[in-house]
């Protein structure tokens, strides 16, 4: 007897003591996920390097792009034929974060998008923009989304035209937000206006602050490597500017005290990507603007995950590493 490769099986995703609807999902979406980006958050869960929590087993994968095949009797936001994105949390639909939102990451609280097809329920689906394809759509739901929240998560700071915006590295949040804080007409640091190399110029928050007009510093900093370089974005950032902790990429027992908040005037604010609100808000932006994800040139099959695990954990990539699930 030959052994079974595929199963079918049930889903109870709520409770009701009157009837059994609830195995048939009123607000379930079957969608045939096209493809998923991969995150450092990806590589980090199987090295035991992610710093929250994970329920194994899980499908790993928050980010991805596919076709709706159908969807239940009350489902209203999206339908049969759309391209949906998932959230990175399938609870995070507005602001402020709750705790239940908080723990409800797809591909580590909960089963993830790296399979062909899967049930969501309508409140963790947005519709893609109309001018992505799906690899492209697929790279929006952490990377891009983390940079929006950044840069446009805190209503009083807002970034506007004329700002001046630090990124560091090449990473899918800096390359991401460089586009975001060009679109709104910021000059950013680094891309096309000025490059430092943190290699060649470990004190680069005092360079990077020279840059600046009268050397007043950065309105906006992604902070994507963590506590090895905090001491440098607190030198390069603005009275009354906003750094915006993201990664985790550079931990380091060396850390400046919170308090140096106080010495430096200014926000360090950390997020957690964004809502899902803010998602749609950006996703219209993509379509106004004409923003289109930086991808690497490698895309992997479903059958080469690891390979794709292993490309971006040795470095090798430039934008986003894409696995195409659907032919």
């Amino acid at each position: 007897m030959a052994l079974p490769s595929t199963t079918r099986a049930w889903s109870i995703r709520e409770i009701n003591k009157d009837s059994f609807d609830s195995l048939l999902g009123d607000h379930d979406v079957l969608v045939q996920i096209e493809a998923v980006s991969l995150n450092y958050r990806d590589l980090a869960i199987p090295k035991g390097l992610y710093p929250f929590a994970i329920n194994l087993p899980f499908v790993p994968g928050s980010d991805s792009a596919g076709i709706v095949l159908a969807v239940g009797p009350k489902v209203i936001r999206v339908a049969k034929g759309d391209r949906a994105c998932t959230l990175f949390n399938e609870h995070h639909l507005t602001n402020p974060i709750t705790p239940e939102a908080a723990e409800s990451g797809f591909g580590g609280a909960i089963d993830g998008t790296l399979r062909e097809y899967a049930v969501f329920g309508d409140h963790a689906l947005v519709k893609a923009p109309t001018s992505l394809n799906a690899i492209e759509a697929s790279t929006l739901t952490c990377a891009p989304l983390t940079a929006w929240n950044a840069l446009y998560g805190l209503q009083s700071k807002a970034i506007k035209a004329g700002d001046w915006v630090l990124t560091q590295g090449t990473g899918g949040v800096s390359l991401s937000g460089i586009q975001v804080a060009a679109a709104a007409g910021a000059t950013v640091k680094p891309g096309a206006t000025h490059i430092i190399n943190y290699k060649e110029t470990p004190n680069w928050g005092e360079v990077a602050r020279a840059l600046t007009p009268e050397g007043a510093g950065f309105d906006h900093i992604l902070e994507v490597s963590g506590a090895g370089s905090l001491e440098q974005s607190l030198k390069a950032i603005k009275l009354e500017g906003v750094i915006t902790i993201i990664g985790f990429l550079a931990p380091s027992e060396k850390q400046p005290p919170l308090m140096d908040a106080l010495k430096h005037v200014c926000i360090v604010r950390g997020i957690f990507v964004g809502s899902r609100q803010q998602f749609e808000e950006m996703n219209r932006a993509i379509d106004s603007a004409k923003i289109y994800p930086v991808i690497d040139s490698n895309i992997f099959s479903f059958d080469d995950v690891k390979k794709a695990y292993q490309y971006q954990w040795d470095q090798k990539h430039f934008g986003k590493v894409v696995i195409k699930i659907a032919n």
